[in-house]
């Protein structure tokens, strides 16, 4: 039991009644940022046909979100020390209301292609400083029940990413503007958003040096010299290409390569996020038994056979098999990849935030890598790219093994 706790951890504060709403507090908030993702991704075939766009452009398009997210993130460590991961949140979850809002009007309303892509640099924006606090605030509540809890969160945005696909899939079979759809969905996103967050653990008081500007840069910068963060950082990474690509291009692939109507892309990448939503909510139980290397192998291999069975199956039933193997396979390296960058807590904010920055490179590069790739092979084809970048990564799951003299919530 390599990775388990070596000794009982001393009791820490606050009592477990707080902690316990805690959870559910950070379950709320990671189910609705779910929400409102999936609820962007689900319309992005309508975006494409209100604007007219190829595969080139709508890449260039879904860049901006991530060029958003990434730009939050070398921030979001700082910002999150320094204001505590509740208030981040808070501020986090105005900038992605904000942002769906803008991205909606400007689509249905006025057709404005600069002013979608604005729209959805905000959502980004506010979405990556959102990632980076609620997982500190997630890996905070695993180490006060001392046992696997974060892929749980994951399952609960993982929850709200089908509910947001599965009101894709309506609005777009009813014909619900998304000049309507988003900027009604962004209100209630905030709303449920500012109610989760007031449950939050109290963050620590930060006394002497610790607590100064200076040295929480300090601690960043240190946090970019370890090893085995860097190599956390490019696993998850290439993970979130796994997942990325399956949110922005799979209803656009099952579209064009299957021949399938809008809803029923939709409906595709609703398959995806049940899979997501399995493998992360069984996850935890079989890394508390197994330990996270060996189930990260095994998610790992079956990513590997569905994203393949998705390009190659050549009919649309036995390709929607490989969709939901590709979400099961896909549903662990992220979180567990967080817990990992987690797994010391004094420094969980710097290295989340690191881990993080390298992560949503995969979201800043993929979207105009298969928009481009698409415009010559067809978006289907191109995503045959992600099992092969899956495989060399089997190479990296050793690193997730936490560090000694580290106090790791689960294996």
């Amino acid at each position: 039991m390599s990775d388990t706790l070596d000794a009982p951890a001393a009791p820490r504060p606050p009592a477990p009644r707080p902690v316990l709403a805690a959870r559910t507090g950070v379950a709320v908030v990671f189910a609705l940022n779910g929400l409102a993702v999936a609820s962007w991704f689900s319309r992005v075939p309508a975006v494409r046909e209100a604007l007219d766009l190829s595969p080139g452009r709508l890449g260039l398009l879904l860049l901006c979100m991530s060029a958003g997210a990434l730009l939050a993130m070398p921030a979001a460590g700082l910002v999150t020390q320094r204001l505590g991961p509740a208030r981040t949140v808070v501020v986090a979850t105005v900038l992605v209301a904000l942002g769906m809002t803008v991205a909606g009007l400007a689509t249905g309303l006025a057709g404005w292609v600069v002013g979608v892509g604005l729209g959805v640099a905000a959502f980004g924006f506010g979405s990556g400083l959102c990632d980076v606090a609620m997982n500190v605030e997630g890996a905070a509540v695993e180490k006060r029940l001392g046992r696997t809890i974060m892929p749980r969160f994951h399952a609960a945005w993982s929850l709200g990413s089908v509910a947001g696909a599965g009101l894709g899939a309506g609005a777009a079979k009813l014909g619900v503007p998304i000049q309507v759809h988003l900027p009604v969905l962004a209100v209630l996103i905030l709303t449920g958003t500012l109610l989760g967050a007031r449950s939050f653990l109290s963050a620590p008081a930060e006394t002497g040096d610790a607590g100064e500007p200076a040295a929480r840069r300090r601690a960043l910068l240190a946090a970019w010299r370890e090893p085995r963060t860097l190599l956390v950082g490019l696993l998850v990474l290439v993970m979130a290409f796994t997942e990325g690509s399956a949110n922005d291009w799979l209803a656009v692939a099952f579209v064009d390569g299957y021949g399938v109507d809008e809803a029923v892309g939709a409906a595709v990448f609703g398959v995806f996020v049940v899979g997501m939503t399995l493998g992360r909510t069984a996850g935890t139980v079989a890394i508390d038994r197994w330990g996270r290397v060996p189930v990260l192998f095994g998610t790992i291999g079956i990513a590997v056979a569905g994203t393949a069975l998705t390009v190659l199956a050549g009919s649309g039933p036995l390709a929607v098999v490989g969709v939901a193997l590709w979400g099961i396979g896909a549903s662990l390296g992220f979180p567990v990849g967080m817990s990992a960058a987690a797994d010391d807590e004094d420094r969980a904010a710097a290295r989340v935030s690191v881990v993080a920055v390298i992560g949503y490179t995969a979201f800043l590069a993929g979207p105009p890598l298969l928009g481009f790739l698409g415009d010559h092979f067809g978006v289907l084809n191109a995503l045959g790219l992600v099992p092969l970048l899956l495989l060399p990564t089997l190479a990296l799951v050793p690193v997730l093994r936490p560090p000694a003299g580290a106090e790791p919530s689960a294996r």
